[in-house]
């Protein structure tokens, strides 16, 4: 689930929060009808409590998958999900690049894709990497909420092995793992994101 939701959050969620920053108000490429409707996208599905998202798409899961459980039909609204998280997070990334740099492209007779592709995307890589890490760790956390709809996952293993079957050493043995699996994610993330700033 994580890896699939992952995938969709980098090759739909990065686009779209470029989309989002490039078409706001002053921005390089900017319209408004656009950046109204990626924007609305990326707020109503972060405001919407996860559970009920999953709810929501029922029926487009069950248009997509023919079921509603299941890893794959429960994974399909974690990626929804991830797209949102992830979006939302490049474009406040891209917001942080001093824009001078934008000046110094449009001086060079860049047009907008290099300017995308040679100044602001390296200029950005370790605030990326370092988003797509705290992305990483919200999606996990949501993960462990999809064992409700038979999304399986460690989540659903502590709860119907361990809460429902009073076992509580087991379920308070997957927290500690869900806990340690958190902060190798960030530390690896972390010193990733370092080790690609040459700033």
């Amino acid at each position: 689930m994580l890896a699939v939701s992952l995938t969709a959050a980098i090759v739909v969620g990065l686009p779209l929060g470029m989309l989002v920053y490039l078409t706001r108000r002053r921005g390089a490429a900017e319209n408004r009808p656009v950046w109204w409707v990626a924007n609305l996208y990326i707020n109503v599905v972060r405001s919407f409590p996860f559970l009920l998202l999953v709810v929501f798409l029922v029926p487009v899961t069950r248009l997509v998958y023919g079921t509603t459980f299941g890893t794959p039909a429960a994974t399909f609204s974690l990626c929804f999900v991830a797209v949102a998280i992830y979006a939302r997070l490049v474009e406040q990334i891209l917001r942080e690049i001093p824009p001078g740099i934008g000046r110094v492209a449009r001086a060079m007779g860049a047009s907008l894709p290099q300017t995308v592709l040679r100044f602001l995307l390296p200029e950005a890589v370790p605030g990326l990497v370092y988003a797509l890490t705290s992305a990483t760790i919200s999606l996990l956390s949501y993960s462990t909420v999809l064992g409700v709809v038979g999304g399986g996952g460690v989540g659903d293993f502590a709860l119907r092995y361990g809460y429902q079957e009073y076992d509580y050493a087991l379920m308070y043995f997957t927290i500690a793992v869900i806990l340690a699996v958190v902060l190798a994610i960030q530390a690896a993330g972390n010193r990733l994101s370092i080790r690609l700033d040459h700033r």
